[in-house]
C-alpha cells in the first residue's frame, strides 16, 4: 500500500505494478507522448494522488524522474504556495506533450505569481510553452473566480498577437483561451466576441479558423441564454 509517508521509490515501484501495454497504446493514439508512460488513466493517478497527499519536496522529485505517471502525480501532489518561479519555468523546460502541459497548467493558475508566467510563456517560441500560457488564461478564466473580469479582457490583444501561430497545439489553446474569457460572463462576453468576429475576417488562415470557431460557440443560444440568466 501507499500512503503520504511513501517515498519515490515505492511510489514508481507501486506504479510500474499498474503498467498496462494496451493503455499506453490507447494514449499515443490521443497524441499523448509514451515514451515513458505506465498506461494509467488519469481517474487512477487522482486516487493514488489522494493516496500520498501533497508533499511539495517529493512532488518536485517525483518530477525528476522523467516518467510520465511519475510528473502527472507531481502536478497533483505539489504545492503552488511553495512552488517558485524558478521550479515552475524549470518544470516548463521539460514540457514536451498537450497532456501533461493543460494539467500543470491548472495549477501554475493557482500561483500568485500566474500572469509573470503567462507572460513569459507566451513569448517563448516552443510550442509546448506558449501552449502553457494559452492554456493557463483559459483555465483561469473559469477557476479564478474573484479574478477582475479586467484581467482576462486585457489578455484579448495578447490572443490577438499570437492568434496567426499556425502550430496545432498552439492555435487550439489560443482558440481555447478565447472561448473561456468569451463565456466567464457578460461583462467578457461582448470584447471577446468582438474579437473572434475580427479574426475570422482575418487574412490569415489560422486566425480566421479562431475566430470563426469561437465566434460559433460564443454566439450560441445556449450560451446566450446563460448569461442573460
Amino acid at each position: 500500500m501507499i500512503g503520504p509517508s511513501s517515498d519515490v521509490a515505492g511510489i514508481i515501484a507501486h506504479l510500474e505494478t499498474l503498467r498496462s501495454e494496451e493503455n499506453i497504446l490507447g494514449m499515443a493514439r490521443f497524441g499523448i507522448v509514451t515514451d515513458r508512460a505506465i498506461g494509467i488513466s488519469n481517474p487512477e493517478m487522482q486516487k493514488i494522488a489522494r493516496a500520498v497527499k501533497r508533499d511539495h519536496g517529493r512532488a518536485l522529485d517525483l518530477w525528476r524522474t522523467g516518467i510520465r505517471e511519475a510528473r502527472m502525480l507531481a502536478i497533483y501532489t505539489a504545492d503552488p504556495t511553495a512552488l517558485t518561479p524558478a521550479e515552475a519555468r524549470g518544470w516548463a523546460e521539460d514540457f514536451a506533450s498537450w497532456e501533461i502541459v493543460d494539467t500543470a497548467a491548472d495549477l501554475l493558475t493557482e500561483t500568485p505569481f500566474w500572469q509573470q508566467l503567462v507572460a513569459d510563456f507566451a513569448e517563448d517560441d516552443r510550442e509546448f510553452v506558449r501552449r502553457t500560457a494559452f492554456a493557463m488564461i483559459a483555465g483561469a478564466a473559469v477557476h479564478r473566480k474573484q479574478e477582475p473580469d479586467e484581467t482576462f479582457i486585457a489578455y484579448l490583444p495578447l490572443i490577438e498577437a499570437h492568434s496567426a501561430d499556425p502550430r496545432n497545439f498552439v492555435r487550439k489553446a489560443v482558440n481555447w483561451a478565447l472561448r473561456n474569457i468569451g463565456k466567464r460572463n457578460r461583462t467578457c462576453h461582448a470584447p471577446a466576441l468582438a474579437l473572434a468576429e475580427k479574426l475570422a475576417a482575418s487574412p490569415d488562415k489560422t486566425a480566421r479558423w479562431i475566430g470563426k470557431d469561437a465566434a460559433k460557440e460564443l454566439s450560441g443560444e445556449k450560451l446566450l441564454a446563460r448569461l442573460r440568466a
